[in-house]
């Protein structure tokens, strides 16, 4: 009997990471997904690959972004698999146009925002409703290290990702009488193809990691943990999977 056995659940970002590695340790234990993301012909490789291993899955265009886009995406997902049960708010990420805020251009900042905090926002705004009529359920959402510790040189996502630790607090208080948890993972440097392509051997984050960076896969488990109803007692949390850089 897998943890996720019966969960509905909805995931953004997943084509890719994070998302990606957490969509397939979510339909090893049982749950039935709606895989969002804007990169369509990975996305349908993934519902396909989940399905082939005995799974339900329901790939679907997003531009989280887009707030017609993301209501419609929750309205088939409902449609699909009788309601929903959990929301990950995975989708996010940083540029290499990101830096000082005296420097970055004012439209990398709205970028960062639109795609990390708005599209969460926009997650709960139309995630919640359905929650509601499951008679409660667990938000994901994801922040990030740097909203947890001072860095340097991407204050757009610094920004865009403490934005993301405050609402899941606020969420969590507001919703908690309709037995909604609201949680986020923060996490470290993980090794995805993106921060591959952006992060430097020398960078002061990497650096200070005692346990070395992380991998897609690790995340997952804390995902799993959370949409569970192992975590029935945790929300609010904001949960470092981090090395221990946080620490440091």
């Amino acid at each position: 009997m897998g943890r996720l056995d019966g969960k509905r659940a909805l995931i953004t970002g997943s084509a890719s990471g994070i998302g990606r590695a957490t969509a397939r340790l979510f339909a090893k234990e049982g749950a039935r997904l709606t895989l969002c993301d804007i990169k369509t012909e990975e996305n349908n490789q993934l519902a396909e690959e989940i399905r082939d291993m005995g799974g339900e899955a329901l790939a679907i265009h997003v531009d989280v972004g887009d707030p017609e886009a993301m209501q419609t995406a929750f309205q088939q997902a409902a449609a699909a698999f009788g309601g929903l049960d959990v929301i990950y708010n995975n989708a996010g990420g940083a540029t290499g146009n990101d830096g000082l805020i005296t420097e970055i251009e004012l439209d990398e900042f709205w970028h960062a925002i639109r795609l990390n905090l708005f599209g969460a926002v926009l997650g709960c705004r139309y995630g919640i409703p359905y929650l509601l009529k499951a008679g409660g359920g667990a938000i994901i959402n994801s922040a990030s290290i740097r909203a947890l510790i001072g860095t340097s040189g991407a204050d757009a996502y610094t920004a865009a990702k403490g934005g993301i630790i405050t609402l899941t607090r606020a969420l969590a208080l507001q919703w908690a009488h309709a037995r909604i948890r609201v949680n986020a993972i923060s996490p470290g440097v993980v090794l995805t193809d993106r921060v591959r392509g952006l992060l430097s051997d020398d960078d002061p984050i990497r650096l200070k990691t005692p346990l070395g960076p992380s991998e897609p896969e690790d995340a997952a488990p804390l995902a799993v943990y959370l949409a569970s109803d192992e975590s029935r007692q945790v929300t609010g949390a904001i949960l470092p999977m981090d090395g221990g850089a946080s620490v440091v």
